[in-house]
């Protein structure tokens, strides 16, 4: 007959387990681990998680240590951190109708495809993306996502995206009189001119919820204004966005295509520019000295103007026009920016072309001259430090987020392997793979 004391630790031992104490680990065996730092492979090596975090990363197949403990086999594969993707836009898909769609969707609409763009996201290998706009159901997928309702990559997410009137972000660019009048945007739409409106947007995001602040210091390529290269915020305008954002907490992620767009942004303060497709020798050698990040999304430049060139008539006059200056332009001007030392983290514009491509951009990046080395850190530790966040993401060390993905081959000799994940984990939960 069990003693009294025994009878109370073996009822204690029973609520820790019920109450999660006892939990299982998972230990993964990797064939080789990209110590993504320093640019190389480990051989052997075991990552342990608990919940969603990883406890140990230990050189060797270390065996499992209690009986509920799970045993992960990727002894053929090499595993690098969860990638992070800079600049994804998880409520659009490419379109020729996409003009139309913001009168022919409802919020619900856009809500359900967002949903199944950021699972593509995630089985695609990108367990963090950062949101640069949409309608504002992107801060309501991140809640939805963050809370275990969906399944999906962590957002980081812009809200509605900021830009002047007739700006990349105006939505009546192209109508009638009579509609742009009777719609009549403001900041809390996104459109905002002079220093107050622009504080104005700013705090309005921050209302609702982003988490960063994006605006269009010059024109886009995919909307209806005639030019994507010009200047349409002044530096004095731009400095108001930044200093309100950084009253706030929050960075500022800039869409700029134009060379004196890009600079006065950079001037102002900005955290990143984004595309920065047109940057001249000036504008780069200031992004290098004020370390601005560069998140240059290739991939949209070469899918818009390839779609340009295969499918005549698909783009109106007015895009198709800018997808070719635009976009042909985009790798060259990359390749110039990092022989000069500017610091980039991975964004590819998904959206633009299609969710789940995300990996193609490695490609663009090592054909301008960068190595797989530092273009896979770009996706990692300077895309980490980029969110603000390198305590929990970037790398596969202790106390990390266990955001874990697995390749077949050697991803340092052929970025293609990243397009290929053969597992996926986020936050300890797989998705792809065992």
């Amino acid at each position: 007959m069990p003693t009294p004391t025994r009878s109370l630790l073996a009822l204690a031992l029973l609520g820790l387990a019920s109450h999660g104490a006892l939990a299982q680990k998972t230990y993964l065996h990797c064939g080789q681990l990209l110590d993504v730092r320093a640019g190389r492979l480990l051989a052997q090596q075991t990552i342990v998680v608990d919940k969603d975090r990883i406890v140990a990363v230990q050189a060797g197949y270390t065996a499992a240590s209690g009986p509920q403990d799970q045993v992960i086999n990727l002894e053929n594969r090499t595993v690098l951190p969860g990638l992070i993707d800079c600049h994804v836009h998880l409520e659009s898909v490419p379109s020729r109708s996409s003009f139309a769609e913001q009168f022919t969707l409802n919020p619900a609409d856009i809500a359900y495809r967002a949903e199944a763009n950021a699972l593509t996201t995630l089985r695609a290998g990108f367990t963090t993306v950062r949101d640069c706009g949409g309608s504002g159901v992107n801060t309501a997928l991140r809640k939805a996502v963050a809370k275990g309702l969906v399944p999906g990559p962590r957002i980081y997410s812009a809200g509605v995206a900021i830009s002047s009137t007739g700006g990349h972000m105006d939505p009546t660019d192209g109508l009638s009189d009579f509609m742009m009048e009777k719609l009549n945007p403001g900041p809390a739409e996104g459109v905002a001119n002079g220093p107050e409106q622009c504080r104005q947007a700013v705090r309005e995001q921050f209302r609702r919820g982003a988490d960063l602040i994006k605006i269009a210091s010059t024109g886009g390529v995919l909307d209806l204004s005639k030019d994507g290269t010009g200047a349409q915020y002044s530096e004095e305008e731009i400095r108001a966005v930044v200093q309100a954002a950084r009253d706030l907490g929050m960075p500022v992620a800039c869409h700029a295509h134009g060379a004196e767009g890009i600079k006065r942004a950079i001037r102002a303060g900005v955290t990143s520019i984004d595309h920065g497709s047109l940057m001249d020798a000036e504008a780069i050698q200031l992004m290098a000295k004020n370390r601005t990040w560069y998140v240059p999304t290739l991939i949209a430049g070469k899918s818009v103007a390839d779609t340009t060139r295969k499918h005549p008539g698909y783009f109106p006059p007015v895009i198709a026009v800018k997808a070719l200056n635009v976009g042909t332009q985009m790798q060259g001007t990359f390749g110039r920016a990092i022989k000069q030392g500017v610091r980039v983290a991975f964004g590819t514009d998904a959206g633009v072309y299609r969710h789940g491509q995300n990996a193609l951009e490695f490609g663009y990046m090592t054909e301008a001259g960068m190595s797989a080395a530092d273009a896979i850190r770009t996706a990692t530790v300077n895309a980490a430090e980029l969110l603000g966040d390198p305590q929990n993401l970037g790398t596969l060390e202790v106390g990390k987020f266990a955001d874990i993905v697995a390749v077949e081959g050697n991803p340092l000799q052929d970025v293609s392997t990243l397009t290929r994940p053969q597992f996926v984990m986020k936050e300890g939960k797989v998705y792809v793979g065992n």
